[in-house]
């Protein structure tokens, strides 16, 4: 197990990578701190928590709302939560959102920590501070940027995810290969069916590669204003496509990191060989990589993406796989081009 300490703005985070769920209690004390976990993290492992007071909510993106934040709070008050008490998010993305959302919002502010349970969690969901519910039909509209006191990587838990859940968790690690580190996508490209047959080996460096990644730029630009913005790379066309598609976060994902490279092509001169490439990869870790939604709605969702700035969203394109730009786009040349696609 190592752990880490990282210095944030306003606070500091540790992370303890390679840790055990069942070693919780060396981290938070149990007497001042309530687990908040969905039906399905429950199911697998309260066994291994015994005597914690916790929190369970319905499993799922759908319930990443304000209606399951009020239920939330509501269940802090009855369990006499107070400033100094600790809410600990054990397991995927949407899980991690809604604890440090409702840990930023209670009492103005209360201790939080993770336990990320996926793959997708361990490597992106969970680190960086961002928390935050959906509205409607617009992804984490709601939200804050808030560090937990803790994240601990069991590398043991995403073995219970289906195989579905599993190839999802790779998209994110995809895109990190694309905008920052191209000797991490040649990796993934050799390491294909060590990495999709659960090698302990292979997981535990994409893991902890992909957390030193994500968590160097959420250091240096963590309100993100700069560089930061690379980590949506796929990310403002994928939101639109899960909502619309009704598909899981990393299959949105990849979608749409193969219509960024596209218009990357377009916009910054990206080698279509290199789009080729990003296209067999994401293939050959079972996500898709073609766009079925009514591009009108597509564009109806994302000109209201969070990183839109009046007649322009601020576009995060490739010059070549490894090296990413952000670039604002005019919406009306956006909407073209996504016609083209």
């Amino acid at each position: 197990m190592t752990t880490q300490t990282h210095q944030f703005q306003h606070s500091t985070t540790k992370y303890y990578l390679g840790e055990s769920l069942q070693n919780l209690g060396q981290y938070a004390d149990k007497s001042r701190s309530i687990l908040l976990m969905d039906e399905n993290v429950d199911k697998h492992y309260a066994d291994a928590l015994p005597g914690w007071r916790k929190l369970v909510v319905p499993d799922g993106e759908d319930h990443k709302n304000m209606e399951v934040m009020g239920q939330i709070i509501d269940g802090l008050i009855e369990l006499e939560a107070d400033r100094k008490t600790m809410l600990i998010g054990i397991g995927g993305g949407m899980l991690t959102d809604i604890t440090g959302f409702a840990a930023s919002i209670y009492m103005r502010g209360i201790p939080f920590g993770f336990v990320p349970t996926t793959l997708l969690a361990q490597v992106d969901a969970s680190i960086g501070g961002k928390n935050g519910v959906s509205h409607g039909m617009h992804k984490n509209m709601l939200g804050t940027i808030r560090q937990p006191e803790f994240i601990l990587f069991d590398y043991s838990l995403p073995s219970t995810m289906p195989e579905g859940e599993w190839c999802n968790g790779f998209a994110e690690i995809i895109k990190y290969g694309c905008i920052y580190d191209a000797e991490l996508f040649a990796y993934l490209e050799a390491n294909k069916d060590k990495a999709l047959a659960h090698d302990v080996s292979v997981l535990e460096f994409l893991v902890e590669r992909s957390v030193a990644i994500k968590t160097k730029f959420v250091l240096e630009d963590e309100f993100e204003s700069g560089v930061r913005r690379w980590l949506n790379f796929g990310h403002t066309l994928g939101h639109a496509v899960e909502k619309l598609e009704c598909i899981a976060h990393g299959q949105a994902v990849a979608i749409g990191m193969v219509a960024a490279a596209k218009i990357s092509e377009k916009l910054t001169k990206l080698p279509s060989e290199q789009t080729n490439r990003l296209i067999r990869l994401i293939n050959d870790y079972r996500l898709p990589v073609t766009m079925t939604s009514n591009k009108e709605e597509v564009f109806n969702i994302f000109r209201l993406d969070k990183k839109r700035e009046k007649d322009h969203i601020h576009f995060v394109l490739l010059h070549e796989i490894g090296r990413a730009t952000t670039q604002p786009v005019a919406l009306e040349e956006l909407k073209q081009i996504l016609q083209e696609l």
